[in-house]
């Protein structure tokens, strides 16, 4: 069940991080698009005429970049903790939103992918329910996420990512977007765009009338329309079911009269005056059509007004049609052409087509044979290519200066993920040789030695039992002395400290040989139980260990077998090792029960574990009778309890297992009796208590296994 939910766990970490990414990349890469679709939530909320339209910029470039950044701290498993959190924070809010857009229906579509992937308010919604399911479960396992890089390099993959995807929303803005997922992409061809399908399905309608008889009206359909006597009111007609919409489907040029400064502004057009319709004229242009896209000229930049001027001759030049094509009103055509000498001639099209037909203010696009060829923001226009000599035919630079969309991947590759990528592979490679070298230096090649003859070896233990000893700074200075003292030992050295001392002795004992042991932990994984440490809270302070079955916690706090095994369990579950403690009272070994005893108490606590969870359990026999007395089982009596111990093992688990288990002796162990108790062959180290608590008697402990 534990693999099972860290890879659902893991899973969901893939999921909801790419999703993330996914989102405001697509963003990023279409900031106008982004604050386009902010625009339409504050219109729907009655809040738009309090934004400016810097402000709504400035919040879809940061939208863009907080969604990306949450997505990648996610995968690469950074800040664990805050990061999901975050995450299931701003995933709530979107779920509310999805859920006003849902019923409500202020807007066709929630934009969270930008263009890139249309998705209807009820898809935008389960999503948003899905990635919120997947974001609790990440919140309840952080830590089962496994790091990708350092803490030391993760700042490194944070701030680079945060100029990436600045830099791409700055790239996008000031030229065009990256990737064009609109349906007036270079090489699209606008007549074919607004093709139906003959088989396509048809929209339907529903046509109601309103009808009156003897002063009593009554609607009715086609199917039911009452006879003569019935006279006609009113009549409605409705959508029921949206049928095909073509990928262009609103694309209209009216030619607008040739501008007149001497008509007065409040002088009438005649007729012939009228905007003249050549939208088929200028899709059936053989030659190139150069099309100035602006749909707001009051608010378009015209700092590069010198360079359009150019432009416009040169197509002049050349008998090229030229045209600027705008939503605004005469009185800012007028304005346009005062401040920047405009000559050319203007038509109208409508607003929302010419804010999808490119992402500048202005913009140019050309055409030919309704195909658009090159598209152009007022900052980017390749006059010195086009100036080149020859026609614009000949102009192969001009036109083919968009690279495709297989090359802009390639560059995000190069620039994003390829850096990456490199980062966490030497990362990775640079942490496991130092634990190399580590282990090479504590071992002195031991362990190269026995994975080479294929040899196991039980591991030798000497672990402290501080119980409650020592004050919070009592204990940190027995802690930095002991990592003085304690050099490559030929063991493994555990301390257990009471609670409060955890968080500040694993900072004391941090690059020493030396682990950290809790003594206790509660059973129960957290919830209203004052006074208590879960096992998660004993694993968050650095702690590797922790102590639990002691005979002191089962004589004065009535600890049962079904309260350790609830321990146990919770302690493995949280990636702690179990020093478990088993022995038998005086009374008992006078009696002869002590092999009755400590088999009844591993019964009941640990043998339901299975052999997987068992390599996580080191036991500790520590006869009752000794503990704190100075009496000490000779190591003939000892070695005979262990060795039956180690049979019990084996009846559960086999005898491969039982040979691999360590079992520590615990009970007025000293210096002095300590090499010949660690002499017998099933005595793999000691559990110390008072002995722990003077640095050079328990250095005299771990110098027994030298």
């Amino acid at each position: 069940m534990k693999i099972f939910l860290n890879i659902l766990t893991n899973i969901c970490r893939l999921v909801v991080g790419l999703t993330f990414m996914l989102s405001g990349f697509v963003k990023a890469v279409d900031p106008i698009g982004t604050q386009i679709k902010l625009q339409d939530y504050s219109v729907a909320m009655g809040v738009s005429e309090y934004l400016a339209d810097w402000f709504t910029l400035c919040a879809a470039i940061a939208l863009s970049a907080v969604e990306f950044i949450l997505g990648l701290l996610l995968l690469f498993a950074i800040r664990r903790r805050i990061t999901t959190k975050l995450l299931m924070c701003f995933i709530s809010i979107m779920t509310l939103i999805t859920v006003w857009i849902y019923f409500a229906n202020p807007v066709s579509d929630c934009g969270c992918f930008g263009d890139a992937i249309k998705l209807t308010n009820g898809e935008t919604l389960l999503k948003n329910i899905i990635l919120t399911a997947m974001c609790v479960l990440l919140v309840m396992r952080p830590t089962q996420m496994p790091r990708m890089i350092s803490k030391t390099n993760q700042w490194t993959v944070l701030h680079y990512a945060v100029l990436f995807i600045l830099a791409i929303s700055v790239y996008s803005l000031y030229y065009l977007p990256l990737f064009d997922f609109r349906p007036y992409y270079v090489g699209a061809n606008i007549p074919k765009s607004m093709e139906i399908p003959e088989d396509a399905e048809q929209p339907q309608f529903e046509t109601t009338f309103l009808m009156e008889k003897d002063g009593i009206q009554k609607e009715f359909s086609l199917e039911n329309y009452p006879d003569s006597t019935w006279t006609f009111v009113d009549s409605k007609t409705k959508l029921i079911k949206q049928g095909y919409v073509p990928p262009i489907h609103d694309f209209s040029i009216a030619l607008l009269p040739a501008r007149s400064e001497s008509k007065a502004d409040n002088e009438s057009i005649t007729a012939e005056e009228r905007p003249e319709d050549i939208t088929e004229v200028i899709l059936n242009d053989t030659s190139y059509v150069f099309l100035l896209v602006s749909p707001h000229l009051e608010k378009a930049d015209d700092s590069m007004f010198g360079n359009i001027d150019l432009l416009y001759e040169y197509a002049i030049t050349h008998r090229y049609t030229f045209l600027c094509l705008t939503a605004s009103d005469t009185k800012a055509i007028d304005h346009w052409c005062d401040i920047t000498g405009a000559e050319y001639p203007f038509a109208n099209t409508d607003e929302t087509t010419l804010k999808t037909m490119i992402r500048s203010n202005p913009g140019i696009i050309v055409l030919k044979n309704g195909t658009i060829v090159a598209k152009w923001s007022h900052n980017d226009i390749p006059l010195k290519e086009l100036f080149k000599e020859g026609k614009l035919a000949k102009q192969s630079e001009a036109l083919q200066q968009h690279r495709s969309t297989e090359e802009r991947i390639a560059i995000i590759l190069l620039l994003f993920v390829l850096p990456l990528t490199l980062l966490t592979v030497a990362d990775r490679l640079w942490a496991w040789s130092k634990w190399l070298r580590k282990e090479e230096t504590k071992q002195s090649n031991r362990l190269f030695k026995l994975l080479k003859k294929q040899q196991t070896m039980r591991k030798k233990i000497v672990a402290g039992n501080w119980k409650m000893n020592k004050n919070l700074q009592e204990g940190v200075a027995l802690a930095k002395e002991l990592t003085e003292v304690v050099k490559n030992p030929n063991c493994e050295v555990i301390i257990g400290t009471p609670f409060i001392h955890l968080a500040s002795v694993a900072e004391t004992i941090k690059g020493s040989c030396i682990k950290l042991s809790a003594e206790n932990c509660a059973d129960k994984a957290s919830g209203a139980y004052t006074g208590e440490v879960s096992a998660e809270m004993v694993k968050s302070t650095g702690a590797e260990y922790v102590i639990l079955g002691h005979s002191e916690r089962r004589e004065y706090y009535n600890e049962t077998p079904e309260i350790l095994k609830e321990k146990v369990q919770l302690a493995l579950a949280n990636g702690l090792k179990v020093i478990f403690c088993i022995g038998e009272s005086k009374e008992e070994r006078e009696a002869n029960k002590q092999n009755e005893v400590v088999k009844a108490e591993l019964a009941g606590s640990v043998f339901h574990l299975t052999a997987e969870e068992w390599k996580n359990i080191v036991i500790a026999y520590e006869p009752i009778w000794a503990i704190g007395t100075g009496l000490t089982a000779t190591a003939e009596q000892a070695e005979e309890i262990h060795a039956y111990i180690r049979s019990c093992v084996a009846d559960v688990y086999g005898k491969e297992v039982a040979d691999d288990t360590t079992i520590l002796y615990g009970g007025s162990c000293k210096a002095s009796n300590a090499p010949e108790l660690f002499a017998k062959p099933d005595i793999d180290g000691g559990l110390i208590g008072g002995a722990s608590l003077k640095a050079a008697d328990f250095k005299g402990i771990i110098d027994a296994w030298n």
